[in-house]
């Protein structure tokens, strides 16, 4: 567990996300005393299908979170495949500012984890790196990460009998599971090795990492301009 612990905070240092995008900054308004930030999901996505079995809207997840949390400072965050057109936006998600105090766009998710206090999901991997910087995670549907005792869960997860540490969990999910191949050398890799890859590759601007990024947004327009018609 020593190596999953030092891993996780290799990953929360440098900042690598899921997505690495955003050049924007936000602050957190200093006259709250609890911000929630709750990201967006593509509603059609196979996680939310298999795994949200209650709440599976973005509009309705906000709702819930609105409800419950009535004082609480409540941030927006729409998915990024969203935001960049290629994937379609939620189900009356038109709504959204009134049910939030502030939707942010482009601002790395890692820069708004460091200021909020507690993540809401219903499957996003935001939660999970929410977790790897000890913050409150509130699952609304069935996550890898949920159901171990890390996350408060609206849903249970009978099955998942456990209870993991956060460095059990990190070893499982990205330690012993994974296969990891290398950009840079198409050889299997390590965990560690594939973070310094993605380090690099931010600070550089990596050709075969950014031409692997424009492929898959092209890939995934292409789908969703297929879906529209």
């Amino acid at each position: 567990l020593t190596r999953a612990a030092s891993l996780r905070q290799q990953i929360v240092t440098s900042g690598v996300s899921k997505y690495n995008v955003g050049t924007g900054s936000w602050q957190r308004p200093a006259s709250v005393s609890s911000v929630i930030l709750v990201p967006g999901q593509v509603e059609d996505d196979a996680s939310i299908r298999y795994g949200a079995p209650g709440i599976n809207r973005n509009l309705d997840l906000l709702k819930a979170v609105r409800a419950s949390n009535p004082d609480a400072y409540v941030v927006y965050k729409p998915h990024p495949d969203v935001l960049a057109g290629l994937r379609k936006k939620g189900q009356q998600e038109e709504l959204v500012e009134s049910y939030c105090d502030e939707v942010v766009l482009h601002v790395p998710i890692n820069r708004l984890l460091e200021q909020v206090d507690a993540v809401h999901v219903m499957t996003s991997l935001t939660g999970f790196e929410a977790l790897l910087r000890g913050l409150r995670v509130v699952c609304y549907g069935q996550p890898f990460y949920a159901g171990w005792g890390l996350t408060d869960d609206i849903i249970a997860a009978p099955r998942r009998q456990r209870r993991l540490s956060l460095d059990q969990l990190v070893a499982g999910a990205l330690i012993l599971y994974p296969t990891y191949i290398s950009q840079m050398t198409s050889r299997y890799t390590t965990p560690e090795q594939a973070l310094e890859e993605l380090k690099l590759a931010r600070k550089t601007a990596a050709p075969t990492v950014s031409g692997w990024v424009t492929l898959r947004r092209k890939v995934l327009a292409l789908l969703a301009s297929a879906r529209r018609h």
